[in-house]
């Protein structure tokens, strides 16, 4: 599997955060930099949901950026499935290589590519520090691109 750093809008781009939870808003920058390599993409996990995107068939390209939490696993396991299916599958996950999920399903992608420093959240809300505007993500992201070849 190649792996490449990736350069550019998505290492400085300006992001909001979505909520106090462990969901994050995906940056602009970077939104705009995969939509010209894969065109429009269907996103299973929108930021105010109106259907649950595990339990629906996804649309050929997909772009996931999941919840960080423990839910993480059963949306890498249903992007991977998606891609046996024949979906393009475009996940933006923190880079938390010493996980079961990482090694189950992301060691299992077409392409992993490290984005190179700290995405930079805005908080769309106060946050619990009481520090106002752009925050570096306390951990490390990645791209994982799953090709959609059914097997």
């Amino acid at each position: 599997m190649p792996v490449r750093p990736i350069t550019g809008p998505a290492s400085g781009a300006r992001v909001r955060y979505l909520s106090m939870d462990l969901a994050w808003r995906t940056p602009e920058g970077l939104v705009r930099e995969l939509e010209d390599e894969f065109g429009p993409c269907f996103d299973p996990c929108p930021p105010t949901p109106t259907f649950d995107g595990l339990t629906i068939p996804w649309i050929s390209p997909s772009f996931v950026n999941p919840p960080y939490g423990r839910e993480i696993s059963a949306w890498m396991a249903k992007a991977w499935q998606e891609s046996r299916r024949g979906v393009i599958v475009v996940a933006l996950i923190p880079s938390r290589t010493d996980t079961a999920w990482f090694h189950e399903y992301v060691m299992r992608a077409d392409e992993l590519r490290f984005l190179r420093g700290r995405i930079h959240f805005e908080p769309s809300s106060p946050n619990p520090h009481g520090i106002a505007g752009l925050m570096p993500a306390p951990f490390p992201s990645a791209l994982v691109v799953w090709r959609g070849v059914t097997a």
